[in-house]
């Protein structure tokens, strides 16, 4: 069994044993990627994929029809220690293909009669090496491409041509696109998901992804300007002091223990300290990210455990302004992922003073 494999299996054997299950299905794109690798969607609107991904205690396994089965033997799920079960695509669901195959009592991430329900998010926790090497590498293309269609606009161009050229170039490169937002200067200052219009972007613009390879989720914003209005500055750097807080916190956690709650208790005195306790009631402000755009998000009341390492996206907003990006905390490291190394940045410090990070900028652009 490869590296990936075993280390899914040692997850998963303490998952059943905890739970006394024989066996655990995962149907969702995210899950299916996470345990066997590949991708089951054919339809994007669908929440479940065309195959279910399982693991009884021994061995892998997928189901599918026999539409799809020859295609994900040969291209997605290759894997000689994975076996492929498959049922005519007129004689079942893929429900049913499970329930015929799989030993009980069991759990599924989707609705299978008789099985337990299963929060993908506990197993897929924390990131192995294998994981955090796949998800460096997705987290610098996406930053790539992000920042070069950036680095391109001008503020006649409308927000939807943006959001088009993220898609293009991210596409390309085999990354989907979930989440493309762009805010031109008007709308990014009156809503916080600037979901793209025809409206040309104007005097500066916020770009944010969040973008999807083989399972994980890597999230970003880059802000253009080309005309910025006085404040923008004040408040892109109000809002990069809380981001930075708000990793520093999420290292301290992991360190010394804690929940998601003290990290937000964090977050909230850092809008606190920057002189704009109130902001944080307008927008959500991220959380842990992996195989997930985020496997849970920070709020003042709901606890979750925070983990090490692991992927975080924290988005702290002042209106007007946006700081994003994905970094992988550890123990002992801040590692800013979706980082190319040629954007503008500036060196922030949390408010203890114990944790600087390099954090992208205000690029400003020349007006062809």
């Amino acid at each position: 069994m490869d590296d990936r494999l075993a280390s899914r299996a040692d997850r998963l054997d303490a998952f059943l044993d905890e739970r006394g299950l024989e066996a655990v299905w995962f149907a969702r794109p995210n899950s299916f990627a996470w345990l066997v690798g590949g991708d089951n969607v054919v339809s994007r609107d669908s929440p479940l994929g065309i195959a279910a991904a399982g693991y009884d205690g021994d061995e892998f396994h997928v189901v599918t029809d026999n539409i799809e089965a020859k295609r994900l033997l040969h291209e997605e799920v290759p894997h000689e220690d994975v076996r492929m079960h498959q049922f005519q695509w007129y004689e079942g669901s893929l429900a049913s293909g499970v329930e015929a195959v799989s030993p009980t009592p069991a759990a599924a991430d989707f609705d299978v009669p008789g099985f337990e329900s299963v929060d993908a998010s506990e197993v897929r926790q924390p990131l192995t090496d294998d994981d955090i090497d796949a998800y460096r590498d997705l987290c610098s293309d996406v930053a790539s491409a992000v920042e070069r269609v950036a680095r391109q606009v001008q503020p006649t161009d409308t927000e939807h041509e943006v959001a088009s050229g993220l898609r293009v170039t991210l596409h390309a490169m085999g990354i989907e696109v979930p989440v493309a937002l762009v805010g031109g200067a008007r709308r990014a200052q009156k809503y916080r998901h600037y979901t793209p219009t025809q409206e040309e972007l104007g005097d500066y613009a916020l770009i944010s992804v969040t973008a999807q390879r083989n399972g994980l989720y890597a999230s970003c914003t880059r802000t253009v300007a080309f005309d910025a209005p006085e404040w923008l500055e004040e408040r892109h750097e109000k809002a990069m002091r809380v981001e930075v807080n708000a990793l520093a916190g999420t290292q301290r956690v992991a360190r010394h223990g804690g929940t998601s709650v003290d990290v937000f208790d964090d977050i909230r005195d850092a809008y606190d300290a920057v002189g704009e306790s109130d902001e944080w009631l307008n927008h959500h402000q991220g959380g842990a990210a992996g195989f997930a755009g985020r496997e849970w998000f920070a709020t003042p009341e709901v606890e979750h455990e925070v983990h090490s390492p692991m992927g975080y996206a924290y988005n702290p907003t002042i209106q007007g302004a946006k700081s994003e990006d994905t970094a992988l905390v550890t123990t002992a490291d801040i590692e800013i992922m979706t980082s190319t190394g040629t954007w503008p940045t500036e060196t922030v410090s949390d408010e203890s003073g114990e944790v600087e990070l390099e954090r992208h900028g205000i690029l400003h652009l020349e007006v062809e």
